[in-house]
């Protein structure tokens, strides 16, 4: 079996809770010498195709995992929030998106066929037919980020087992115990063990030496962009791959828009799990008649905000991932500030784990705080006159994923959704606004590629 080739991992990782870094579980890291083991394991089930699944096995095997998780629903919530400092409420909200996720995946399944090419159009296609199948590209090597340690690993491991591809996932070393047991929840509804192999990883050269394989058809990636693009950079040609790094997402709030409604959206936006989210709400640009409105509005929601113990159901927002996060933060807001931003709200740390919900009032735009991504509670705030200032403004980095305007006027709505450069436009509601079943794609260095469960679905075939 699997587990009696990898028997001997000696390599131990303490798994510790970013609230108050207890160490919760220990996990078996691979080494070098155990990844052609995992590959081989991998590649060997594909290439036989006697042990592909049948669709109606795949869909049997999701629809088990289905229910196993919706009877464990609150202790994978639990899990969520214990090693990745969600707020309960919220990592409640992500077990049902994952749960959903699997469903997308068995309508996927359901609704995939190939097509008729159109013959007899010529001389040299009379009387004939052709017609497209759909298989199974190969092996996925999956490397998945700590933020929804659960739903992201939904989205890269679910798809390809939908689609028959043995998979390879590789979690957040900071945040394993999720992905682990969702694989786990897979064996048990039925998906063979080699169909997918969830591996920690502690050292880099380890992860480049599976990513890198000849053997891996296709390489899903969720992190940061300099770890992506070099990836990506040493794949084995013929590798096929998908990336989603991170953004800097803006909010334009024109003249005429209902703020009474916008701003608690914002909020949620910028603040939801700390605002470690790779759309988080971070560049609120506002007309100038709003400014003031806007302020302190949003400074009032910032410092009401329940900052604590995540798996308090009270807690609104939970600790960031790991105290030296809080340095980088707190560093970042105090840069900005002695370079002419004026702190409205937060602006401290709270504890060692945890940052205030924080607001800035104009800093400076060369400033890192408005040109790099925060992945933290810190919402700034600038004022424009000129619709097209806000939208040149919106687009002046070299990152781009998804942008949002608030107004009541449609030809604001479709003139900003026309002009903003961003995979997705999102009018009236928060740029962290996000179904599974919807595409969701970085542009420029925030990504290659397309996620969302049908569409890295279809990258599988």
């Amino acid at each position: 079996t699997l587990a009696a080739k990898l028997k001997d991992l000696k390599v131990l990782e303490d798994v510790r809770a970013p609230w108050d870094l207890r160490v919760i579980a220990r996990v078996e890291c691979i080494s070098s010498e155990h990844v052609d083991i995992v590959l081989d394991t991998a590649y060997s089930i594909f290439s036989d195709k006697s042990l592909w699944l049948k669709a109606e096995q795949r869909i049997e095997i999701l629809s088990n995992a289905i229910s196993i998780m919706q009877q464990r629903q609150n202790d994978l919530a639990i899990i969520i929030a214990r090693e990745g400092g969600k707020p309960l409420s919220d990592a409640q909200v992500e077990v049902t998106r994952a749960i959903d996720g699997l469903k997308s995946c068995i309508e996927c399944i359901r609704t995939s066929s190939g097509k008729e090419i159109p013959m007899n159009l010529n001389t040299a296609s009379a009387n004939r037919i052709a017609v497209t199948r759909k298989y199974p590209i190969g092996v996925v090597v999956a490397a998945s980020a700590f933020n929804h340690p659960l739903n992201l690993v939904v989205h890269q491991v679910a798809p390809a087992i939908a689609a028959g591809c043995p998979v390879i996932i590789k979690p957040a070393l900071k945040t394993p115990l999720s992905c682990h047991h969702f694989v786990e929840i897979l064996r048990e509804a039925g998906l063979p063990d080699a169909y997918c192999q969830a591996v920690n990883i502690k050292e880099h050269i380890v992860t480049e030496q599976l990513i890198t394989d000849s053997r891996v058809a296709f390489f899903s990636f969720i992190g940061s962009a300099h770890v992506g693009w070099k990836l990506r950079s040493q794949l084995s040609p013929g590798t096929r791959c998908a990336l989603e790094h991170g953004g800097v997402a803006p909010v334009i709030i024109t003249h005429d828009a209902d703020i009474s409604d916008a701003l608690p959206l914002i909020a949620k936006g910028g603040f939801y799990h700390a605002g470690q989210v790779c759309v988080s709400v971070q560049r609120v640009i506002v007309h100038s008649s709003l400014v003031d409105a806007v302020v302190s509005g949003l400074a009032d929601m910032a410092d009401k905000m329940i900052v604590g113990d995540p798996e308090k159901s009270a807690t609104e927002v939970g600790p960031l991932i790991r105290p030296d996060e809080v340095e980088r933060i707190d560093a970042l807001v105090q840069e900005a500030v002695h370079n002419g931003a004026q702190l409205i709200s937060g602006g401290k740390r709270v504890s060692e784990t945890t940052y205030a919900c924080t607001i800035l009032l104009n800093p400076p735009k060369d400033s890192p705080v408005s040109c790099e991504e925060i992945f933290g509670p810190v919402i700034c705030i600038y004022s424009y006159d000129d619709l097209d200032e806000a939208i040149n403004f919106s687009n002046s980095l070299n990152v781009a994923f998804q942008a949002s305007v608030f107004t009541q006027n449609i030809n604001t709505a479709m003139y900003a959704h026309h002009h903003l450069e961003a995979a997705t436009v999102i009018v009236n509601d928060h740029t962290a606004f996000r179904v599974d079943w919807m595409p969701f794609a970085g542009l420029r260095t925030s990504g290659m590629g397309t996620g969302g469960i049908p569409y890295t679905y279809q990258d599988l075939l």
